[in-house]
């Protein structure tokens, strides 16, 4: 049997996992032993056993299989897409695919050899996981931050402008530090008590169409930056208890849709179809340097809490992480398959979260580049009564909160609440759809598109894709409010 050889195209099998039962969570471990073994006995030991070693591969047992082949280790833990005994036995070519020769390994054989690698590698149902974890103690933001919380305070009266059909909310944002939410609308960004929704006021944003908001980390800063696609695009600062405009950053020929602000608020960063990081200092708004390893659109851009690292996503599935004092690359983490939707930092600056179209969500140590969780298939969508083909199964943001909590909300319209170890805490929905107009009687499919948890995790709040907000206590999901 020849050396493995990497396929160039990635096997997903996003849903059978779930279908078979086979899920990391469930009490009976995916392991070697029990059900790894016998599939590597009947299809794999000929060339790879005990008489045979082809290109220095034995898998007759648990320890021949972690030592790996002349070439290198065969599997990786907690990262099947990265084993090459997957990329191997997953080849779309013939001449490429494990065992050489042969049909293929059936689909439900190769769900139980990648969950088995992305559970743990373990070898029976008593062994400890092989997978890394990283305990979480959280930061409280108030180490940082002195007086009482910014809220807003007699803002200027904004007059809205009237759209002919729904506005989705295209941004999103809760303070660090207040119950206090920043929702996206047409040239002007909402502010929301959380827990009501009862507004709070409102800021102008004549650039267009707000694509992101950020709290700066003291809470007195909120970032808004967006524009008009084709034509203009800033990021704008604003103080949030008078609501004055603080500085206008950036005068880009198309809409910025990627941006945060640092954590020290004395730098902001810009990105979009341009393919290019901006980063500026808010002091006087100039340019200091610009990032240039991204191939595509920049879809997402955040600081991390202790201001050392910068990470960016774009629309081919490519994760930087960066720098943020002098913009050098420091790592560069390969998992998704689609385009970046949100990366999220945990408040202790050791865990990435990262979430794309291709329904992943990875937890990521940025010490190592590798992830910590890998949950493919998050949100899996209902296939509706006479649809077939493909569905889409996207995952669209993505944010921690203050626990290390993390929520998502996903293209099969439910809200979705994880621990800190990646267990499934909690999940919300969003059922009705809505009208399609004032005056057309048809209805439009509801999809969430952005997610916020408040500064004590109490709420977690979403605007969907006809301009509503929702709102849940995190502590009882039963109903919508």
């Amino acid at each position: 049997m020849r050396q493995f050889v990497p396929s160039l195209l990635a096997f997903a099998v996003l849903n059978l996992i779930q279908d078979m039962g086979v899920r990391a969570e469930d009490t009976q471990p995916i392991t070697y032993d029990d059900h790894v073994a016998p599939i590597f006995k009947r299809h794999c030991r000929q060339c790879h056993g005990e008489s045979k070693q082809e290109a220095g591969l034995d898998l007759s047992s648990f320890a021949s299989v972690k030592k790996g082949s002349s070439g290198g280790p065969v599997v990786v833990a907690g990262r099947s897409s990265a084993s090459r005994l997957i990329q191997a036995i997953t080849a779309e070519n013939p001449e490429e695919r494990m065992p050489p020769n042969n049909d293929p390994l059936p689909a439900a054989q190769i769900a139980m050899i990648k969950s088995w690698i992305d559970t743990g590698l373990r070898q029976n149902a008593g062994s400890a996981v092989s997978v890394q974890t990283l305990a979480f103690k959280p930061s409280p933001v108030t180490e940082t931050s002195h007086g009482p919380p910014p809220m807003p305070e007699k803002l200027p009266i904004v007059e809205l402008v009237p759209t002919a059909r729904p506005f989705p909310v295209l941004a999103l944002a809760a303070s660090s530090r207040a119950p206090l939410v920043a929702v996206a609308a047409y040239e002007s960004v909402g502010l929301l008590d959380p827990a009501t929704r009862g507004s709070l006021g409102a800021l102008a944003f004549p650039e267009g169409e707000p694509q992101v908001l950020k709290f700066s980390r003291s809470g007195a800063v909120l970032l808004a930056a967006g524009g008009r696609p084709v034509q203009s695009g800033a990021a704008v600062l604003f103080d949030v208890k008078s609501g004055r405009r603080l500085a206008t950053i950036g005068d880009e020929f198309d809409a910025v849709i990627a941006a945060d602000i640092s954590p020290d608020e004395r730098r902001v960063v810009i990105g979009g179809s341009n393919r290019v990081v901006k980063v500026f200092a808010t002091e006087d708004a100039k340019l200091t340097h610009t990032l240039t390893k991204h191939t595509d659109w920049i879809t997402t851009l955040a600081y991390s809490p202790d201001g050392k690292l910068l990470a960016s996503g774009d629309r081919t599935g490519n994760i930087h992480l960066w720098d943020a004092g002098n913009g050098g690359i420091v790592l560069s983490l390969s998992e998704h398959k689609g385009a970046v939707r949100a990366v999220a930092w945990r408040s202790d600056s050791k865990v990435l979260a990262s979430c794309g179209e291709d329904g992943l969500i990875v937890w990521w140590d940025v010490t190592t580049g590798f992830p910590v969780i890998s949950k493919p298939g998050a949100h899996p969508p209902q296939r509706p009564p006479g649809m077939y083909g493909k569905i889409a199964n996207g995952v669209l943001d993505a944010t921690f909160g203050p626990r290390g909590e993390l929520a998502t909300c996903g293209r099969d319209r439910t809200i979705r609440l994880w621990s800190d170890d990646g267990r499934e805490l909690k999940t919300f929905s969003i059922k009705d759809d809505a009208p399609s107009s004032k005056t057309s009687p048809a209805r439009i499919r509801i999809l969430p598109t952005r997610v916020a948890l408040t500064f004590d995790g109490a709420t977690i709040v979403v605007g969907d894709s006809v301009g509503q907000i929702h709102s849940w206590p995190t502590a009882n999901p039963a109903s919508d409010k």
